[in-house]
């Protein structure tokens, strides 16, 4: 009868081990000296360890210096006083993964005490997504509000920028004194940058109605380095194209474009006369990346964090907004994603990510 029982004790703590140990949940269990004593495969997912990285050592290597100090209270605590602040509750911490990178966590405590020692198991949720997704929905609410206001403002100042600009032009064609005509043409110019303005103010702001289709990517690029060659004038900029496979992306296809053409855009004006600008792929299994290099100066670091601020240029003429509307576009398209990596004085790489069309 004894033995049955051990062996039913038995069987349901290996049934017990097996599904805490393949559960998507993160476990890492310790003793009273915060050692780990287990670390389940979804715990080395989140951290980023093996098991035998983190078996035998403490705990504070996955924890961040202020972590580390209010876990070791609250576990001296406890053993001291039996007070369960923690224990039972879900709280979060910000833990950091084997590259270094931190991360914010909800995490729920368990004591178990067996012979008179206490084990401590932690269940870990990475609240990474979530919180993105909370600072999305934040991002889209403030967008919303403010694409509200430019709509109204756009409304009340394109007509009479209409009826201005279209005076101006009219007397500029009719002009005959130069004096007359060099002062006519200012007020076009600067008309004419309040319409850009305005229509990069409504295009970034706005939500639009995005026309998704399966479309050849490298016929896209080449259209794209086509078109560019007559934006790069007499500067000599050698645009090539070096694609890979070629895929079917799902995508806006004239958004897409607009993006691309951005990019390559800002290459040439960054690159001096004789310099390069590279459009390649590279392609995986599910993801395709599209990378626009140039040869130019690169981006000092104070700008670099400024770069996709609305109204932000570095240029004598230009509204600051194709960047802010490229970043918007790319991640308005589900699946893709947007990067700038530049180095002062060794260029600059743009790189957009494509999820690969299931078709």
């Amino acid at each position: 009868m004894a033995e049955e029982t051990a062996a039913e004790t038995q069987k349901q703590f290996l049934i017990l081990k097996n599904a805490v140990e393949n559960t998507n949940e993160a476990f890492v269990t310790i003793d009273e000296n915060s050692t780990v004593i287990f670390f389940n495969k979804a715990a080395e997912r989140v951290f980023g360890y093996d098991r035998a990285e983190i078996l035998g050592h403490e705990l504070g290597k996955i924890l961040t210096p202020m972590c580390r100090a209010s876990h070791e209270l609250a576990v001296a605590r406890y053993i001291r006083t039996a007070e369960a602040t923690v224990i039972g509750h879900e709280t979060e911490l910000v833990v950091a993964r084997k590259n270094g990178e931190t991360f914010p966590a909800s995490i729920s405590f368990s004591v178990a005490d067996i012979e008179g020692q206490l084990y401590f198991t932690g269940l870990v949720r990475d609240l990474s997504d979530t919180r993105n997704l909370e600072d999305r929905l934040a991002q889209n609410e403030r967008l919303a509000a403010l694409g509200q206001t430019v709509a109204e403002i756009n409304h009340e100042i394109k007509n009479p920028l209409i009826m201005i600009g279209g005076f101006a032009r009219q007397l500029l064609k009719k002009a005959t004194v130069e004096k007359d005509r060099a002062k006519l043409a200012i007020i076009v110019d600067e008309v004419t940058r309040l319409e850009n303005l305005l229509a990069g103010l409504k295009e970034l702001y706005k939500h639009p109605q995005l026309n998704l289709a399966g479309i050849s990517l490298n016929e896209l690029l080449a259209e794209v380095v086509d078109l560019a060659h007559s934006y790069s004038g007499s500067k000599g900029i050698d645009i090539r194209l070096a694609p890979g496979i070629d895929v079917v992306v799902e995508v806006d296809r004239e958004k897409i474009k607009q993006v691309l053409l951005n990019l390559v855009k800002n290459g040439i004006e960054a690159t001096p006369p004789g310099g390069k600008i590279l459009v390649g792929t590279r392609v995986q299994e599910k993801l395709v990346e599209v990378d626009v290099t140039d040869t130019g100066e690169g981006i000092p670091e104070e700008i670099r964090k400024r770069i996709f601020l609305p109204f932000f240029t570095t240029k004598a003429q230009g509204t600051g907004l194709g960047l802010s509307i490229s970043k918007r576009i790319i991640e308005d398209h589900p699946g893709c994603s947007f990067q700038l990596d530049s180095k002062e004085g060794k260029g600059t790489v743009a790189t957009i990510g494509f999820r690969r069309s299931k078709g």
